[in-house]
């Protein structure tokens, strides 16, 4: 077991290096010539610095000898399966659900939000909201690789549609509709939701996992901006219903 973790890891630990140190060179810089933080605080950052590099490395290895290769088999069983038109969207959205509630970039979204709007829009709503966006992304791009038409099938009309609610809804959920994009496309769904995006591909007859493995990332970067926008409707009609 240790052997397969360790497999080819020195490429991993010269990449994680290659992406930590100029941070850690511009760090110096600013702490020589304008921070000038005591020793203890110093010391704690370069902790810190520690465990990142460490966790960026097992990460990154754990996805390479694992993540990667179990969400393409997974994918290649769900492909060759019966009523796939049908099964793989529902699982899909499962799929999604399960990775937005791992997401750590998500979880850290939804507790700025609460804390800076003071518990009016809680972490909860927000994480429901999120996932219900991420599931249906997954949901779809599964079903364009059974249906085979192309991407910008969705993505030009639900980008039409995100820019329409902008002009309809409050600044304060636009702000967030856009930064819920990005941190949605996390670790979690861009490593496994990914491989096994490409799995179904690969076995599903006609497809090219190139052509149609990908682009799952763009819809899922679109509709949390969808789900969020909406959400900011429904609190607007809130708030005019109890005024």
């Amino acid at each position: 077991m240790i052997g397969i973790m360790t497999e080819d890891i020195g490429h991993v630990i010269y990449e994680v290096a290659m992406a930590v140190i100029p941070l850690l060179l511009f760090f110096l810089v600013f702490q020589f010539f304008f921070l000038k933080l005591e020793k203890e605080k110093l010391l704690n950052i370069f902790v810190g610095l520690l465990f990142t590099f460490a966790g960026l490395v097992l990460f990154l290895q754990g996805v390479e000898v694992g993540f990667f290769p179990a969400g393409e088999a997974i994918g290649e069983i769900l492909g060759e399966r019966e009523n796939t038109m049908i099964m793989l969207p529902a699982l899909g959205f499962l799929f999604g659900l399960v990775a937005t509630f791992a997401e750590p970039a998500i979880r850290i979204l939804n507790h700025e939000v609460e804390k800076v709007t003071a518990g009016s829009i809680s972490k909860n709503v927000m994480l429901i909201t999120l996932s219900l966006g991420v599931g249906g992304a997954i949901a779809l791009s599964l079903f364009r690789i059974t249906a085979g038409f192309p991407l910008w099938y969705l993505i030009l009309p639900g980008y039409i549609l995100a820019f329409a609610l902008v002009f309809i809804s409050s600044d304060r959920f636009i702000s967030i509709a856009f930064d819920a994009g990005g941190v949605a496309t996390g670790p979690m769904t861009v490593t496994f939701i990914m491989a096994i995006n490409v799995g179904v591909a690969s076995v599903t007859e006609g497809r090219d996992p190139l052509l149609d493995g990908f682009g799952m990332i763009a819809l899922v970067a679109l509709t949390p901006i969808l789900a969020v926008l909406i959400l900011g409707l429904i609190f607007q009609r809130k708030e005019r219903m109890d005024a």
